[in-house]
């Protein structure tokens, strides 16, 4: 089984300095490459503190002067936001600069907030629908002189410029959840990537069985599997304990913004009150402890065995938490030097 990092440069009060996020980004990255992970994701996010990443190519370029060997993916572009001559030919920039380290992880899109200020009127099903025509793209313009007319997107005979330096291209990876996402990238080649969030070990076993589903209606393929998970790894009892509090309450800002409900100034959501933390039974502390991957390191490694016997290929640590970095580079440290090991 394969290791990565999953983070954003994460803010969650007006009073931390973007400067000092990306430094402590560049850390995680380098705790990353020096322990032997082979990849780093970050996302596609606008107008929100709560994950900053509007462009992830840029921040994958910064990483690279930062980093050797780690693999640098998006996690993930949303498809829906480019049309397919600029994103091709932006990940294939961004693969020659950083001298073919580049991976393409690529959604649908999640967050209705950003549908309406970004494409207003699109809701979830036709961005699925824009993605599904545009991906299958890339890899025509990169090899070049492709032509297309779709029901979003023609244009005349295009090649992308620059040219990848991976032969083929970037890898490209699909984040899926319904079958049909399975379906269409095992189809095409891609590899799969899939986020449970909170919903734990029944959703990450189901999310699997379509993937096999997938690739068993197109015999022959079987593309590389990703599990995304939130992941802590405690010193102590004590300390799991205070993380799962910690990752309860950034479940209940994240179902915030996904509900796109709540007033926002200056890219953040109105402050949840204690009151409204406690009501969330379902983002509860419990429900984190039991359904995420937290826990001391003898505990994530027993989580993470049945993840690879279920099939898995790579697991990514998504760090993105509310906590102080230290706590995070702590658990970072923490899994590299004691669960990884375990893996080898």
């Amino acid at each position: 089984m394969d290791f990565s990092l999953f983070a954003h440069m994460e803010r969650i009060t007006p009073d931390q300095n973007h400067v000092n996020l990306r430094e402590e980004l560049i850390q995680l990255a380098k705790i990353a490459d020096e322990g032997g992970m082979r990849a780093i994701w970050t996302g596609e996010h606008h107008g929100m503190d709560f994950t900053i990443a509007p462009n992830p190519f840029i921040s994958l370029v910064d990483l690279s002067y930062h980093t050797k060997n780690l693999r640098l993916g998006t996690g993930t572009i949303i498809a829906p936001f480019w049309h397919p001559i600029k994103l091709a030919g932006e990940a294939a920039a961004s693969d020659l600069i950083t001298g073919g380290r580049i991976e393409l992880g690529i959604a649908r899109g999640a967050y209705s907030y950003e549908y309406e200020r970004l494409v207003p009127g699109m809701d979830a099903l036709e961005a699925g629908k824009k993605m599904r025509e545009s991906i299958p793209l890339l890899r025509k313009l990169w090899s070049g002189d492709c032509e297309h007319s779709g029901k979003y997107y023609n244009f005349p005979k295009t090649s992308s410029a620059p040219k990848p330096l991976q032969k083929d291209g970037p890898p490209i990876w699909i984040a899926a959840r319904d079958i049909n996402s399975h379906k269409f990238g095992v189809e095409n080649g891609f590899n799969i990537q899939v986020t449970p969030l909170w919903m734990g070990n029944d959703e990450i076993e189901d999310l699997m069985k379509k993937f096999n589903e997938a690739c068993n209606d197109y015999k022959g393929k079987r593309p590389k599997i990703m599990l995304l998970h939130h992941t802590y790894v405690g010193s102590d009892e004590h300390d799991v304990h205070m993380a799962s509090k910690q990752l309860s309450k950034f479940y209940c800002y994240f179902g915030a913004w996904f509900q796109n409900k709540r007033p926002v100034n200056q890219g953040h959501i109105k402050t949840l009150s204690q009151d409204e933390l406690d009501a969330n039974e379902m983002m509860s502390p419990k429900n984190m402890d039991r359904n995420l991957t937290i826990g001391t390191s003898k505990s994530v490694i027993k989580q993470i065995k049945k993840f690879e016997d279920l099939g898995y290929d790579e697991y990514a640590f998504w760090i993105d938490s509310g906590m102080e970095f230290k706590k995070k580079k702590e658990s970072l440290e923490r899994f590299i030097n004691e669960v990884m090991p375990a893996f080898n």
